[in-house]
């Protein structure tokens, strides 16, 4: 039995992070009527801190309360809810609870670059977006100052901005200032990171950070921006709030409109809401199967595929990582996780050959790591706690993200073997590969952190190098954009090709990864469409 809800909404929110919560912002506040479902519950920062406290094994999902209505797939333990077909894992992890995954993120708020957004045009490889950097660029100034971002002005390979940054840059660790002087003299442009995380200041009643240096899996203090502050502000502006409610199907009429959502409560009840407006805010995953599991008569191939491109094209940065010991003892993890990068790999014209990159110096505490490498050497005593301390304040490790390029063939759908969940939903089945336009940056990038290692004083042969490929959570490109809607999913505006009242808010709409974060160009997009949604529903 399905119960249908009494209320219908101006505008139905499916998604409760960083996306949903500012959609549902922006339209509460221009007095729509705006009701957010979240597949998870609410959760207290004091909460997930005490849980990650008292976790017998401290992962970034430990402080997160298993949902088995709600799967959340974690990438440290074998895991049965994401069906891997493909040559490579998509060993995503993503939280579904009020806020999303932004709970445990590094903060990193990145613009994409003009080029980022015409890779066919200028380098022949890739897809272009529909829009171009300037019809966003006042949609990141306000991403910024909803999240609070923390940033450099006038950085090498920094978009072009309208206004400063809300707050100046955090400030270069010792390890940093130390790598800033080696990277500047290899030629190389080393910055301070964007970050939607408060600098020495108190902002939007925020408190400062104050370097617990563990941001991924939570920060303690609400320093950092989540998502959840964002539904929460929908809510004081008069949005409802559903959680702990899975959305699996989108009716749909003859003439194309979405005429309601149905969910399934933990207790597989069913319900029922119906909108004038819908926005699929769910992570680029989940909402792409959403969309396929709606099969129906008006919509025999789920709803917006018309195109037979939903579930397509997915990306992410496929990630590598190298470790030395640098001659210098540095002590890393001090401090936010990630406090600068190398950006002059982020543009150029050899993008036509191999991908675009940003270079991380992780500033995380390697005290777990270099442990279990002593004991597994068998030192003990006191050589183990020497070789503890002398490895530890020397560890550095250089991560790369990997534009990737969108395939057709890198694909989610519906399991196709009929396996499920707890509440019999489909379980997602994946297809992916990397292809070598990334093999050939990650080969580059090797080449180039030796060298880096050698100016940091590392022994010659010492370099240990992960080229796995490791996933980053920025799914990306399963409803993908553009102007002709034979070979895409939405429109410029992000609203479905096939449906005039559906919007898709996610970063699974980007044609294009680029080689930063994602984050904050969700946020300026969500801003974007909840503009658009207010000023449609003005009378």
């Amino acid at each position: 039995m399905t119960t249908t809800l009494p209320q219908t909404p101006d505008l139905v929110v499916i998604g409760a992070g960083v996306a949903g919560g500012l959609v549902a912002k922006r339209a509460a506040e221009a007095g729509l009527r705006v009701t957010i479902i979240c597949d998870g519950p609410v959760v207290a920062r004091g909460d997930l801190v005490n849980r990650f406290r008292n976790a017998p094994d401290q992962t970034m999902m430990s402080p997160y309360p298993v949902l088995p209505h709600a799967p959340q797939p974690q990438t440290v333990r074998t895991d049965d809810y994401l069906i891997q077909k493909g040559p490579y894992p998509y060993d995503q992890q993503y939280i579904r609870v009020v806020g999303g995954t932004t709970w445990h993120w590094a903060a990193a708020t990145w613009r994409y670059l003009p080029n980022d957004m015409k890779l066919k045009t200028l380098y022949g490889v890739g897809r272009d977006w529909p829009i171009s950097y300037d019809d966003i660029e006042q949609w990141y100034q306000m991403a910024e100052e909803e999240m609070g971002v923390a940033g450099p002005e006038n950085a090498p390979y920094d978009a072009p901005r309208s206004k400063p940054y809300p707050m100046g840059p955090a400030p270069f660790s010792y390890m940093d200032r130390a790598f800033n002087e080696k990277l500047s003299a290899l030629g190389y442009d080393h910055i301070q990171a964007p970050q939607a995380r408060n600098n020495q200041q108190v902002y939007d009643d925020r408190p400062p950070c104050c370097g617990n240096a563990n941001c991924m899996p939570i920060c303690p203090i609400g320093a950092q921006y989540s998502g959840n502050m964002s539904v929460e502000k929908a809510q004081a502006a008069g949005a409802d709030l559903i959680t702990d409610a899975v959305v699996h199907h989108l009716e749909v009429d003859a003439e194309g409109r979405i005429t309601a959502a149905r969910y399934l409560k933990p207790d597989r009840s069913e319900f029922r809401i119906e909108a004038s407006r819908f926005v699929l805010a769910a992570n680029g995953i989940e909402g792409p199967k959403i969309l396929l599991m709606s099969t129906q008569e008006n919509a025999p191939d789920g709803v917006a595929n018309t195109s037979d491109m939903v579930g397509r094209n997915l990306m992410d940065h496929p990630g590598t990582a190298s470790a030395f010991q640098s001659a210098e003892p540095l002590w890393p993890g001090r401090g936010p996780n990630v406090l600068s990068a190398i950006t002059n790999l982020r543009d150029g014209p050899w993008r036509s050959d191999m991908a675009a990159r940003k270079l991380m110096i992780l500033n995380m505490n390697p005290v777990a790591g270099v442990t279990e490498e002593a004991i597994d050497e068998g030192l003990t005593g006191t050589a183990l706690r020497d070789a503890i301390r002398h490895r530890t304040a020397r560890a550095q490790v250089i991560t790369s993200f990997n534009e990737q390029l969108p395939d057709p063939a890198n694909r989610i759908v519906p399991s196709t073997e009929g396996l499920t969940d707890a509440l019999g939903l489909p379980r997602p089945e994946i297809r992916y590969n990397i292809d070598d336009y990334v093999h050939r940056a990650a080969a580059d990038t090797r080449a180039r952190v030796e060298k880096i290692a050698e100016a940091m004083g590392a022994a010659p042969g010492s370099v240990s190098h992960n080229d796995g490929y490791a996933p980053n959570n920025h799914i990306t490109g399963a409803t993908i954009m553009g102007d002709d809607p034979s070979d895409s999913v939405v429109d410029a505006d992000c609203r479905t090709h096939d449906h005039p009242n559906l919007w898709i808010a996610s970063s699974s709409t980007f044609p294009s990864v680029s080689s930063v974060n994602v984050t904050l160009t969700i946020a300026a997009l969500a801003l974007r469409i909840g503009e658009s949604i207010a000023a449609e529903a003005r009378p």
